[in-house]
């Protein structure tokens, strides 16, 4: 099959497959991803043609890209992404780098240790 040029329309299927949204269980395209990204995302505005097919152009197909982005490789929250796409001019992508999800083994062992000897002071004060 012939990629299509960048001014054609794509169909869900063909986004989902772009985005990489396989089921790693079963190997199926994960369509229902988007959709449910379409509710949560008021940006995403497929076109909607007979059958009622979706079709995605290159600037809804770039939007799913920086979303799946954010969520899957930045950490962010469903919420955390709705106020990039709002206020992205003001955001600048390392400060916004959530740590706590992406930190090092060793960094997050550390963390646990200072919360163990927390709880330890706090159990020998009660």
């Amino acid at each position: 099959m012939k990629d299509k040029l960048g001014t054609a329309y794509k169909t869900i299927g063909e986004v989902a497959k772009d985005l990489n949204l396989v089921n790693r269980k079963n190997g199926k395209l994960n369509t229902h991803t988007i959709r449910f990204w379409e509710k949560e995302f008021k940006q995403i505005k497929p076109k909607i043609f007979s059958g009622r097919r979706r079709y995605y152009d290159q600037k809804s197909i770039e939007l799913l890209k920086m979303i799946r982005f954010l969520l899957k490789e930045k950490g962010f929250t469903i919420n955390g992404v709705k106020k990039f796409l709002i206020n992205k001019s003001s955001f600048d992508l390392d400060e916004t780098f959530n740590s706590s999800i992406n930190t090092s083994k060793k960094d997050l062992k550390s963390k646990l240790e200072k919360i163990s000897n927390l709880a330890k002071e706090i159990k020998k004060l009660g």
